[in-house]
């Protein structure tokens, strides 16, 4: 008979939550998901397996599309680097990051989905990867291989490549419990452990140093599977041997320096402080975390919730690009420290870039990206930019390949880990308190374990973050006595004052920026709603211009936009057979008129569909428009297929429009081309 999922899922739990671990006291005899084991500090909130949690709405509309488009058939588009050539499939092609970063974000789509065509694409690389290992503890491709057009063949025993493999093999486990995870995951760090004093992270190539937060967050893992005291000390090795992030926030100004450091080694890095943190629960870690977003807000961060660095980091001109694997390398740093500290700023911050910077630079039917976005997007043409890097002038030009192929294969695990991340089990610090937490909000479903062991699902009926409203309706078919546990939800800090109901009424009346446990005798059928009015607000950015938003959405100038498909008869081995080039039609030279912050929401005309289109990303389907003054400003024009310097805010004697106009702004995400950062004119 075979058993479902879940039930193989909670019965793998419940054998490690009876088994005897080797550094702890027997625990008691209750069910509960596995925490951090002594003497790592017990996290208030813990991951669930994959596949407990299921996208519904437009998120699963999200996930239907990636399966249908790049993510589902990227060996099909990409054969050169994603087919049987493949290094990590034993073929003689690319054996570097490209082939495992596919996959990282393949496989949690495919076991969301529950899609065995999926599934099934994903078994060969595993397999694979299991069955290279050697008899020291080294897996992976061993051969290196003359260099070739569209390959990438760093030297095959770099640590970095192997740290996303790692990161595929814990979600593979997560999901079929298979027990060659462990072991291979065993013998291999002990390997490393052997062979780092000799060959450190930065022996081959410097990105392993930069990203060994990757490496140190499965060894933590593992250790809370097996509780191998030799994985605390290899942590301590990684974590030497990893870039000094901590001091680098702390103690230097290294985020206000253009060019510091390279902008996926930030987003990739910046966890690395907070999952040391678990070993050593020193306050410098968080402090350390907390100091490097906001600098790096400061210095270089954009209304799309990221920041320029077009590759090294940039400054925060809205010109400047941000590269797409920033957004999903962020937020998935972003969920690695949430359930480490329940920082309500960290799940805004990912909601910002998730439904801001994310879905703007992806194609609709996710065949096509861009490698840089930028914040101020008036033009998409073939054309060298102020950017650090620039490849061939195709940089923000849509496309499979354009600027470089490291985005087609990463892209992936964006919206999948985002709806893994939705929901946590609770794990409060000194007093498990076996519920569930709601930490980051969109249309869902989770089925998991709450309190002596029962399995109950939660509902999510939303169409956040276009609407104010969330809905979670409890179904528990196996509820015997009174069943007590806490649901944690987030009020974010843009809410000024959220309101939460149970069944119909008033539970609480609660201000935002904090996380509110809801603690009652539950039944089925209990309904918690959670309102969180959304308000108009503005924020400053570079040279005092002024972007709009409203709840977690920035908006951005609604603009006419033109296509052309472009056939690449030029390079396209490097850049892609083809890309898609897009200018305006309307004119984009807009400053904001004036108004003061108290009486923005009487000068701003907001308007919602009844109804969300179950693909909201686009101008046809946009569910919100904002109505807005302003005039147009004749100076400033284009420059390098760019917008030029954009005019500080407010310049005495600046030459505008004499006439006011009527201007529409929809949520960033659904626009291509926009202006989202304005300079300010006087009335």
């Amino acid at each position: 008979m075979r058993l479902p999922l879940p039930l193989l899922l909670f019965l793998g739990l419940l054998g490690q939550t009876f088994a005897q671990p080797k550094n702890t006291a027997t625990p008691s005899p209750v069910v509960s998901y596995i925490n951090n084991r002594k003497p790592l500090r017990p996290n208030p909130y813990i991951e669930l397996p994959l596949g407990a949690i299921k996208a519904k709405g437009w998120l699963k509309e999200m996930l239907l599309r990636q399966k249908t488009g790049a993510s589902g058939r990227l060996d099909e588009l990409y054969p050169l680097v994603m087919g049987k050539r493949n290094g990590w499939l034993g073929g003689d092609g690319d054996q570097w990051e490209r082939g495992p970063y596919w996959i990282d974000g393949l496989l949690p789509l495919a076991y969301l989905l529950d899609d065995q065509e999926l599934i099934a694409k994903t078994k060969p690389w595993i397999e694979w990867a299991i069955n290279s290992q050697q008899p020291n503890g080294y897996f992976g491709p061993l051969k290196n291989y003359p260099q070739e057009a569209g390959l990438q063949r760093d030297n095959c025993e770099d640590w970095w490549p192997k740290m996303v493999m790692l990161k595929i093999l814990k979600q593979y486990y997560s999901a079929t419990r298979d027990p060659r995870v462990i072991r291979l995951m065993t013998d291999y760090f002990a390997y490393q452990l052997k062979e780092l004093p000799k060959h450190p992270l930065d022996h081959w190539t410097f990105w392993a140093r930069y990203r060994g937060g990757d490496n140190l967050m499965v060894v933590y893992w593992l250790y809370n599977q097996t509780g191998d005291k030799f994985l605390l000390d290899l942590a301590d090795l990684i974590h030497k041997q990893t870039f000094d992030y901590t001091n680098g926030f702390l103690k230097t100004n290294m985020l206000s320096e253009q060019g510091s450091i390279h902008c996926v080694n930030l987003a990739q890095g910046i966890k690395e402080p907070l999952i040391y943190y678990q070993q050593h629960p020193d306050q410098k870690y968080v402090q350390a975390v907390d100091k490097g977003l906001a600098d790096n807000r400061h210095f270089n961060g954009m209304a799309h919730g990221l920041y320029g660095g077009d590759e090294a980091l940039h400054g925060n001109n809205p010109t400047q690009g941000s590269e797409l694997c920033s957004a999903v390398e962020m937020m998935f740093s972003l969920e690695s420290m949430l359930n480490i500290t329940g920082s309500v700023a960290y799940a805004d911050q990912l909601e910002k870039i998730a439904f801001n910077a994310l879905p703007a630079q992806v194609t609709d039917d996710f065949m096509g990206r861009q490698y840089f976005q930028q914040a101020n997007q008036v033009m998409l043409t073939r054309h060298v930019r102020n950017f650090d890097q620039n490849h061939g002038g195709t940089d923000v030009c849509m496309g499979l390949l354009t600027g470089y192929p490291c985005c087609t294969s990463n892209m992936h695990q964006g919206w999948p880990k985002f709806t893994q991340n939705l929901w946590y089990a609770t794990g409060t610090p000194g007093r498990p308190d076996k519920g569930l937490a709601a930490l980051v909000y969109s249309p869902s479903e989770v089925k998991a374990y709450v309190g002596n062991g029962t399995e109950v699902t939660f509902v999510e009926e939303t169409n956040y973050p276009f609407e104010e409203t969330v809905k979670f309706t409890l179904k528990a078919t196996t509820i015997g006595k009174a069943l007590n546990f806490p649901l944690h939800l987030r009020i974010p800090a843009w809410c000024r004052h959220a309101t939460i109901l149970v069944n119909g009424k008033t539970w609480k009346e609660i201000a935002g920026n904090q996380i509110v446990a809801v603690n009652r005798v539950w039944k089925s059928g209990d309904v918690v709603e959670l309102h969180l009015p959304m308000h108009v607000k503005t924020s400053k950015w570079y040279e005092n211009s002024t972007s709009i938003e409203r709840g977690p959405l920035t908006y951005a100038l609604k603009m006419g936009e033109e296509s052309k498909t472009v056939k690449n008869e030029k390079d396209p081995i490097n850049y892609g057979d083809q890309y898609i080039e897009v200018r305006p039609t309307t004119p984009w030279n807009y400053g904001l008129v004036d108004v003061p912050e108290n009486q923005l929401e009487k000068a701003l005309k907001v308007t919602t569909k009844e109804t969300v289109n179950a693909f909201p990303w686009n101008l046809d389907n946009a569910p919100s428009e904002i109505r807005v003054k302003a005039r147009r400003i004749p100076s400033w024009q284009l420059y390098n297929d760019m917008t030029g310097p954009i005019p500080f805010s407010i310049t005495s004697g600046l030459e505008t429009a004499k006439e006011e106009e009527e201007i529409s702004l929809v949520p960033y995400g659904c626009t291509t081309l926009r202006i989202s950062q304005f300079p300010v004119v006087r009335k």
